[in-house]
């Protein structure tokens, strides 16, 4: 019977295009009101690149494709600007590319994070032209089931030497043989935050140190929570609102998939149960950080008071001015790890596949290939990468250290990425997954709801609509 309640639920909610997710921006909630702030609530830092490292980037821009574009102009649809005018930072060296060696410029249009897939099927039918969107969590494949996505693969030579990168991590949105996101690099989507003083100060091993050393896992994770967490001398163990995901996704099965192009529903696979059960221990165990004692809301602030042993989240919350850092930890106090994988496996990573959607009835596609082709260089070539080393130096105060261990990371993240679909084939799916609440599905098993029983009760609802997507996108042709 509740396999079948939960059947007559799903189907009765009705398919949108909303989502949850953590991009550039953070939400600060507290009990009156939740407030969106972004990198812009610093002083804006508008400075040009100096003399050398323009002639620099001039020279490693030959490497880019030699094409004129008869328009110039590439229109982006977004709840964050990619100029540096509002943005909080200097320009970045993929746009400092793609001026200089296409004399493009990107038209921003705005929009919010709960309106921006409504504005973009208006902008959609009212023929604006509208070309690329970030390709979220929710974007794909329900965008291309909907009509507003289109295929990448006219306008990119997949097999270059360029595009050869991140070739493979293009196939995660392979839908019936058609690419669906320029993917541009390949980064963590989360990784583990914590402050050096407070590990030295409780006595446990650097979190880094045991990476490097091949000890850092879930059982060497649990361990340091367990030997930490006392939450009557306010010590809290795990934080972060969307943790669950970052470390169900680390056993390196996703909920959902595409494979060879079909969707494939891996609900009831045994390593998907183990990462579950793993989560359920943590529960158990009172490691996972209590939003209930707090409104429902995280405390990132904890990390820097020494209050609070791990924090779980996107390196970009620590990438802009320290000012503006939530987590309130200096600078040369920040340490940052993967999210660990079960011992003995390798270091699966739930990985964000950096790039964009193509927009249906896009003006300038050949703009947006060229721009993305920009942006993989700017990541993968040593002269512009130097530049970008620098700008992290000067906008966010990283150390040479930390920022070798950033890139370790995300090197780690294009060997063994993980993406899980499940809030891109549709908000049925994304509500039985991860979007019902912190006790239904993927997320239940980290608040204390068994997943076997939790499993049994969605598995063939999910099939079922994963299955239906699926005849979707290849009906499309």
């Amino acid at each position: 019977m509740k396999r079948i309640w939960a059947g007559l639920m799903a189907m009765s909610m009705v398919i949108g295009m909303t989502a949850c997710g953590d991009e550039t921006e953070t939400e600060e909630t507290t009990s009156e009101t939740t407030t969106t702030t972004t990198a812009a609530t610093v002083a804006i830092n508008t400075a040009t690149l100096n003399e050398e490292d323009q002639n620099t980037l001039d020279s490693v821009s030959d490497k880019l494709l030699d094409q004129e574009l008869e328009n110039k102009t590439i229109k982006w649809l977004a709840h964050y600007d990619i100029n540096p005018s509002t943005s909080g930072q200097s320009e970045s060296v993929a746009l400092n590319l793609f001026k200089s060696k296409y004399e493009g410029n990107v038209e921003w249009y705005p929009t919010t994070w709960d309106t921006r897939y409504n504005d973009l099927s208006t902008y959609i039918l009212g023929g604006e032209g509208i070309d690329f969107f970030p390709c979220d969590t929710a974007a794909l494949p329900k965008g291309v089931i909907s009509g507003m996505f289109q295929p990448v693969d006219d306008y990119i030579d997949i097999n270059s030497e360029l595009w050869q990168v991140n070739s493979s991590a293009m196939e995660i949105y392979n839908f019936a043989g058609k690419h669906y996101e320029f993917v541009t690099n390949v980064t963590a989507e989360q990784i583990v935050i914590y402050s050096k003083k407070t590990i030295e100060e409780n006595g446990l091993e650097d979190p880094y140190e045991q990476w490097k050393n091949g000890e850092w896992n879930w059982d060497t994770f649990k361990a340091s929570l367990m030997s930490y967490v006392d939450p009557d001398n306010d010590c809290y163990g795990l934080d972060g609102y969307w943790n669950e995901k970052a470390i169900y996704l680390s056993a390196g099965i996703p909920a959902i998939e595409a494979v060879d192009g079909t969707l494939t529903s891996n609900i009831t696979n045994e390593t998907l149960e183990k990462a579950m059960n793993f989560g359920s221990d943590l529960y158990n165990n009172g490691l996972m950080f209590d939003l209930a004692l707090f409104d429902w809301a995280e405390q990132p602030q904890f990390m820097g008071e020494g209050k609070e042993l791990f924090y779980i989240i996107g390196s970009w919350a620590i990438t802009t001015d320290p000012a503006t850092w939530s987590t309130k930890i200096d600078p040369e106090d920040l340490g940052i790890v993967p999210v660990p994988s079960p011992a003995g496996s390798p270091n699966y990573m739930a990985a964000t596949l950096e790039g964009w959607c193509l927009c249906k009835g896009a003006a300038n596609p050949d703009g947006v290939a060229r721009f993305a082709e920009c942006t993989i260089l700017a990541s993968q070539d040593e002269d512009a990468i130097a530049i970008s080393d620098q700008k992290l130096r000067d906008d966010a105060h990283w150390s040479d250290e930390l920022i070798q261990i950033n890139k370790e990371i995300n090197e780690t993240a294009r060997q063994y990425p993980v993406v899980d679909l499940a809030t891109g084939v549709s908000t049925d799916v994304a509500s039985l997954t991860t979007d019902g609440g912190a006790g239904v599905g993927l997320r239940a098993p980290f608040h204390g709801t068994d997943w076997a029983t939790n499993r049994d009760e969605i598995s063939a609802v999910i099939a079922m609509l994963v299955d239906e997507a699926d005849q979707q996108i290849k009906a499309l042709g």
